[in-house]
């Protein structure tokens, strides 16, 4: 392959979009062979793999990681080039968006706010998923943050599209004085004893799936305490050696609270853009996930347990 075509960033895209070569093939029109032998030119032509498998599926590599992203500012140009009749960039408006706990809400929305300052932002917090969705078919609100699971992905109408942010696996928080912060993963059956914190169901798997992981490993935790609170709450409680928890890749460790991998990865959620089609505007949408994206870079860089368990799993490098 001589040189790279707006096709060829199309279907990183949508590998990465989907985790998956069967669905991107699908969502593409190609067979899968035709979207593998593509990809193979591709990554010849970049001189590297761009996507490793993994046990949900398939995720970029650091490389690969980057080179989606300028795929996607890319397509995102090229998307805005057109008469300028058809175009609203312009015009001032505001996007409704809610979001589920997510700790790159912030940046998220300052990052928009940065790129798109012709439009202002309001904010609804909400817990479910499901209600999210509803919110969205309802016309409550224009975009919205959730997440859902392996094998599990979220539920909508027509009138309603999504698109994966970023797929990553849950870790679990300890007292810095449990036995097990000393070590560098924890194996899930090790903490078959604690009592756990556990948020509601979220009504896109959770918490069956963590259950269902705790029965693969041979138990059902025996204390499990409801938890609706924010993230500086749980960190207390944990703190205070009242419990574990599951939680998400980037939660902060710090000198009362260790955050652990699970050996073999057991639990993985993704998080996803979801969107009322007839709501807001392309240019909307791609700049709303650059901005996700973005974000979720910025949590990352100061996640230093998740940068190392990577750098182990995918040999990803950690700076």
């Amino acid at each position: 392959m001589e040189r790279l075509e707006l096709r060829h960033l199309r279907t990183l895209c949508a590998i990465a979009d989907t985790g998956s070569l069967r669905r991107a093939a699908a969502a593409q029109g190609y067979s899968q062979p035709a979207l593998t032998t593509q990809l193979q030119r591709i990554e010849q032509y970049f001189g590297e793999p761009l996507f490793a498998r993994s046990s949900i599926g398939v995720v970029p590599t650091a490389v690969g990681g980057e080179i989606v992203a300028q795929a996607r500012d890319v397509l995102a140009r090229m998307d805005a080039i057109g008469p300028r009749g058809h175009r609203s960039d312009d015009e001032c408006r505001t996007v409704r968006l809610a979001a589920t706990n997510t700790a790159m809400l912030s940046g998220l929305v300052t990052r928009f706010r940065d790129a798109a300052p012709q439009c202002s932002v309001t904010v609804s917090s909400v817990y479910s998923s499901k209600e999210m969705v509803g919110m969205l078919e309802e016309g409550l609100v224009d975009i919205a943050i959730g997440v859902d699971y392996p094998g599990q992905e979220l539920r909508h109408s027509s009138i309603v599209a999504h698109r994966g942010i970023v797929t990553e696996p849950s870790f679990v928080a300890v007292p810095a004085g449990h036995p097990l912060a000393a070590h560098r993963e924890v194996c899930l059956t090790d903490l078959a004893d604690d009592a756990w914190f556990l948020t509601p169901d979220d009504g896109a798997g959770w918490p069956g799936v963590f259950f269902t992981a705790c029965e693969v490993a041979g138990f059902r935790p025996a204390t499990v305490h409801e938890f609706l609170g924010d993230r500086r709450q749980l960190h207390a409680m944990i703190a205070a050696g009242l419990g574990v928890a599951v939680v998400q890749a980037t939660f902060e460790t710090t000198a009362e609270v260790a955050v652990r991998p699970l050996i073999g990865s057991p639990l993985w959620c993704r998080y996803l853009l979801a969107w009322r089609v007839s709501a807001v505007s392309d240019d909307v949408v791609d700049t709303v996930y650059r901005s996700a994206s973005e974000a979720y870079r910025d949590l990352v860089a100061d996640a230093p347990h998740l940068r190392d368990w990577a750098a182990r799993a995918y040999g990803f490098p950690q700076e």
